[in-house]
C-alpha cells in the first residue's frame, strides 16, 4: 500500500523536489526561482508529498498591497486526482488576509481557478524569439544601462506603476542579468526600464515598464541587439498592439496565451497599460 499523501510547506532541501516538476512539465525556472520564495518575507510554497516525493506545490508572494500565487506544478502522473485543488486551496488560507491575489492562468488551468473565484481581467501572449540583431534598428533613442544607483529610483517608480513594493524582486534581476537592465530617464523622472532573467530553457524579458510604446521599443532595442543568438521569451499584456507589432518586426512569435485573474472583488493595484511585459506568471 502507498503511503497516504501529506501536505506541508516547502524548504530549501525540497528545492530539487520542485526542479524535478518543472523539468517533468517543460517549465524553465531555476533554482534561485524557488528560493526567493522561500526567502521573502510573507511568501512561500505549499507541497504535496508521498513517500518523499513530492508530487504537486503551489507558491504565493507578497507584494505588500498584491499577493500572487504561482507555480501551480503537479506531476503528470499524478494530474486529475484533485492535488492542484488541495494546493490552491492551501495558498489562498495562508493569503486570507491579503488585499488582492491574483495569479495567471493557463487555458487548462482557468476552470480550477474559476472555481474558486476567481475574474479574468485581460489576455495575455507568450511571445518567443531567437535574438537576430540584423533584425532590429540601430540603437538611436536614450535608452542607458542601469546602475546600482539607479535601482532606488527605478523602484520608487515600479510601485507606482505596478501597484506594489516589488523592490527585491528588481535588485536579484539586477544582480543576477545586469545586461537586461536598461532605463530611460530625464530631468522629470523615470520614463522606463527593463530587467531579465536567465532561466533552464530561455531568458526572460520582464518587466519592461514605459510611458509609452516608443520608449519600450528603444529600451528593448538596446538591451536585446548585442543579445545575439541568445532565446528570450516577452509575456505581454495584450493592452497595446504598437508594442506587439514592433516584437512581430524583430522576430518574436506568438507562443501561447494566458489570462490575469484576480479574486472577485479584489481591486488590484498599479497602471497595467503601462507595462508593456510582466515578469512572468511566476513573478507577475
Amino acid at each position: 500500500m502507498q503511503p497516504v499523501p501529506a501536505l506541508r510547506a516547502m524548504t530549501i532541501d525540497d528545492i530539487a523536489g520542485g526542479m524535478r516538476l518543472c523539468r517533468a512539465s517543460g517549465w524553465n525556472q531555476l533554482e534561485e526561482d524557488w528560493r526567493l520564495f522561500l526567502d521573502s518575507p510573507g511568501s512561500g510554497v505549499v507541497l504535496i508529498e508521498r513517500g518523499g516525493n513530492v508530487l504537486g506545490t503551489a507558491a504565493y508572494l507578497r507584494y505588500d498591497a498584491l499577493a500572487w500565487i504561482a507555480m501551480m506544478l503537479v506531476d503528470p502522473a499524478e494530474r486529475r486526482a484533485g492535488l492542484g485543488a488541495h494546493l490552491l486551496a492551501e495558498a489562498l488560507a495562508a493569503l486570507a488576509d491579503a488585499t488582492c491575489v491574483g495569479l495567471d492562468a493557463t487555458p487548462a488551468g482557468e476552470p480550477l481557478y474559476r472555481r474558486f473565484g476567481f475574474v479574468g481581467d485581460y489576455s495575455l501572449v507568450r511571445t518567443k524569439a531567437t535574438v537576430d540583431r540584423a533584425r532590429f534598428p540601430n540603437p538611436l533613442g536614450p535608452a542607458r544601462h542601469m546602475l546600482q544607483s539607479d535601482l532606488e529610483a527605478v523602484c520608487r517608480r515600479d510601485r507606482e506603476v505596478f501597484g506594489a513594493d516589488r523592490g527585491r524582486l528588481l535588485a536579484a534581476w539586477f544582480e543576477r542579468a545586469p545586461e537586461c537592465a536598461w532605463m530611460v530617464d530625464d530631468a522629470s523622472g523615470v520614463k522606463g526600464y527593463t530587467f531579465g532573467r536567465p532561466g533552464y530553457r530561455y531568458y526572460q524579458l520582464g518587466p519592461v515598464v514605459a510611458t509609452d510604446a516608443a520608449t519600450a521599443r528603444d529600451m528593448a532595442t538596446h538591451c536585446l541587439s548585442p543579445l545575439n543568438g541568445r532565446v528570450f521569451a516577452i509575456d505581454v499584456p495584450l493592452l497595446d498592439e504598437e508594442w506587439l507589432d514592433f516584437l512581430k518586426s524583430v522576430g518574436f512569435a506568438e507562443e501561447r496565451r494566458f489570462v490575469r485573474m484576480f479574486l472577485r472583488g479584489h481591486v488590484h493595484p498599479g497602471i497595467p497599460a503601462r507595462q508593456y511585459a510582466i515578469c512572468g506568471p511566476e513573478f507577475a
